[in-house]
């Protein structure tokens, strides 16, 4: 029994040990995407991430506004005319996300494609737009004139010109996907990296956790934590790299959908959770709320935590997070 008990361990061990990780970094869905699987051996682990490039190029051929043969931009092509049928998963992000606009108070909107484009973060932006033209430009957002038909799974945009996209949740929620596919495949590890928005699951192959970095917002470069995670979504959002100042006050690229402005006392806003979507679309959320509002709506939330750094660079954290920083 003994001799049966050691062959056992030692096979264990072997089959251990004999994984490897094994990554490969492309674009997809417009973003760097850094895809990394625990595998026996490279063409396994090709293999696998073959297979959740071809899940998250499924999903971008949904979701895209850019492809007129997409099923959103038959939505928005259809905006103010008629109901269009769609697929029941996207009417099903559709509805969540309607869900997460509810609970923000239109924080979060998908509807936000409909803004005009008046804030340029390229370099090009002379002076501050106009407080009328700002105004104006969101006067076809608003995630109460999307309608929803469960019935027939159709969607509605009521005003002519009004569109939706995905640019706040869809990477999150290919992430999501990827990762459940291989986790289906019988994948016992890996990270979905979609430019941050990240989700990890099981060990990496020398059985240690996967880490994620926190970052300074001030600099990217450095580290001010470490966080291990074992089967749970991170997803950041910040303003350290597309931003304008004026009148020496910093506007960043992150916009509330509800005034046309953009957010401000926020440099970075980290969430923590059990779905990279649902991660991505609070990150967003949080940044428009600001410290304040944004610390007392995640604290309400189950299962969800978040670290914010505002403008001064000080950090806070939602009540059940402890914070070892890095000096």
């Amino acid at each position: 029994m003994n001799i049966l008990l050691n062959l056992l361990f030692f096979f264990t061990l072997t089959s251990v040990f004999s994984q490897q990780n094994y990554k490969r970094t492309l674009k997809l869905m417009g973003s760097r995407y850094d895809i990394t699987v625990v595998a026996e051996n490279e063409v396994q682990g090709n293999k696998y991430i073959d297979k959740a490039v071809a899940e998250i190029s499924r999903i971008e051929k949904m979701i895209s506004s850019w492809d007129e043969n997409s099923e959103t931009s038959a939505v928005n092509r259809n905006a103010g005319i008629k109901p269009v049928k769609v697929s029941k998963e996207l009417y099903d992000l559709i509805d969540r996300a309607i869900k997460i606009s509810k609970l923000t108070n239109g924080a979060f909107d998908i509807s936000y494609a409909s803004m005009d484009r008046i804030w340029k973060f390229d370099g090009s932006m002379k002076q501050m737009p106009s407080p009328e033209t700002i105004k104006k430009s969101v006067e076809k957002v608003g995630y109460t004139n999307i309608v929803l038909n469960p019935k027939d799974t159709t969607v509605f945009l009521k005003l002519k010109g009004m569109k939706i996209g995905f640019g706040a949740i869809g990477k999150g929620y290919s992430a999501d996907k990827a990762k459940k596919l291989l986790q289906e495949l019988g994948v016992t590890g890996g990270i979905i990296n979609a430019s941050g928005d990240l989700f990890a699951w099981g060990k990496q192959a020398d059985t240690t956790d996967w880490t994620v970095a926190i970052t300074n917002p001030l600099n990217k470069n450095k580290v001010f934590s470490w966080f291990p995670i074992e089967n749970g979504a991170v997803v950041t959002s910040g303003n350290y790299e597309k931003f304008v100042i004026f009148n020496e006050k910093k506007y960043t690229h992150i916009i509330d959908p509800r005034t046309g402005y953009p957010a401000s006392g926020t440099e970075s806003v980290t969430i923590f959770t059990k779905s990279a979507e649902l991660a991505d679309a609070l990150a967003t959320s949080v940044f428009v709320m600001g410290v304040e509002t944004g610390l007392d709506f995640i604290n309400q939330i189950e299962g969800v935590e978040c670290i914010i750094v505002d403008s001064d660079n000080k950090i806070h954290t939602s009540k059940n997070i402890k914070l070892n920083t890095i000096d």
